[in-house]
């Protein structure tokens, strides 16, 4: 039998370049390509390995079809002193939810808050990257979307009517790394369904059931059909719910029902909605004293006393791990993943990653 192929090392440098040049090549203006391709390196250095260049022949194949613009008038309409909805255009979602970011951050300066929503966006890819945005102003940021296909029920329910609709918050620290909790509200992300399927990998026998027995699903090729579970049971159903409707429903943007599965209709606009939340903590007390703060919890908790064969988990700590090691050391892309990115190259008639 032979031994299963090792991932394979690329350097991160290599990764954003092939992605500018691969969103440049889809018909998105220099500028807009470089800032997609900086957002989707980050969410492969920080873990989100479904997130990042993992999607890009998906993007580039909706670019081509024309249900994602490829050079969008983004506009920003302010509803108040602090909030606004930010109008996608139907471009990339990384391009609306940045600029989302950077006007809650403007508003929150003024305001000490602020809460804007997008609508006519797309799919951004790892809440955590825009969630940490606010960070660079010593904010702390909270992101969350409807996500872009309906694969998981309500409580008790058999039809897929919610999304795994992400939730993130990022609380700036001083020494330490921030503090970043990012969650999709169902046991995992579609994303990682997606990346086991392709590299047929098992599933977790508590991730997926069959819609019509309730039994596990476990095969990664049945996971199209199947029901993507709720976390925490009711819990993440009625969360899943509550942000959708927050992210979706008040921004004009689509939700329950109405949703496009952006995986099974490529061709379809998909009308994705999110929003970001900054929050400047020097409104509250000195800045300086707050991230101290943050410091000295994170690490009174960081030694706390664990059970046997444990390790204290805080959110944040693996996160800047991998961000450093493969800044270092290169992203370690799968085969399968290889071979997808290296048919786009030739389709696109751009260097691929083993030339870079």
């Amino acid at each position: 039998m032979n031994a299963p192929v090792k991932a394979q090392r690329i350097p991160a440098a290599a990764v954003r370049g092939f992605c500018d040049d691969a969103m440049r090549k889809a018909g998105v203006p220099d500028a807009d390509a470089a800032k997609i391709a900086e957002l989707m390196l980050e969410a492969d250095l920080i873990g989100a390995d479904a997130h990042g260049v993992f999607r890009l022949p998906q993007y580039v194949q909706r670019l081509h079809l024309g249900s994602t613009n490829p050079r969008p008038n983004i506009k920003v309409e302010r509803s108040a002193p602090a909030t606004a909805l930010v109008h996608g255009d139907n471009g990339m979602g990384h391009l609306v939810v940045s600029r989302a970011a950077e006007t809650a951050v403007e508003l929150a300066r003024e305001c000490g808050v602020a809460w804007v929503g997008c609508v006519m966006s797309g799919h951004a890819g790892a809440a955590g990257v825009y969630a940490a945005l606010p960070l660079k102003a010593d904010m702390v940021g909270l992101y969350s979307a409807v996500a872009n296909a309906n694969h998981m029920p309500l409580a008790g329910g058999a039809e897929p009517l919610l999304g795994t609709n992400p939730f993130a918050i990022a609380i700036p620290a001083g020494e330490e790394p921030p503090v970043v909790l990012d969650i999709a509200t169902s046991m995992v992300s579609y994303g990682t369904i997606k990346n086991h399927r392709l590299q047929n990998i098992p599933l977790h026998d508590d991730w997926m059931v069959d819609p019509t027995t309730g039994e596990a699903i476990t095969d990664p090729q049945k996971s199209a059909h199947a029901l993507l579970l709720p976390m925490a049971g009711y819990k993440g159903a009625g969360l899943a719910l509550m942000l959708g409707l927050l992210a979706g429903t008040l921004n004009g943007a689509l939700f329950g029902r109405d949703c496009v599965d952006f995986n099974a209709e490529p061709d379809r606009v998909t009308n994705t909605g999110q929003f970001v939340v900054a929050l400047d903590p020097s409104r509250f007390q000195k800045l300086e004293h707050f991230k101290a703060e943050v410091d000295r919890h994170v690490r009174s908790l960081r030694a706390s006393k664990t059970l046997p064969g444990e390790t204290v988990r805080l959110p944040g700590d693996a996160r800047a791990k991998r961000r450093a090691d493969r800044l270092a050391n290169g992203l370690a892309l799968p085969p399968e993943l290889l071979k997808q990115l290296d048919t786009l190259a030739v389709e696109l008639a751009i260097t691929p990653l083993a030339g870079r």
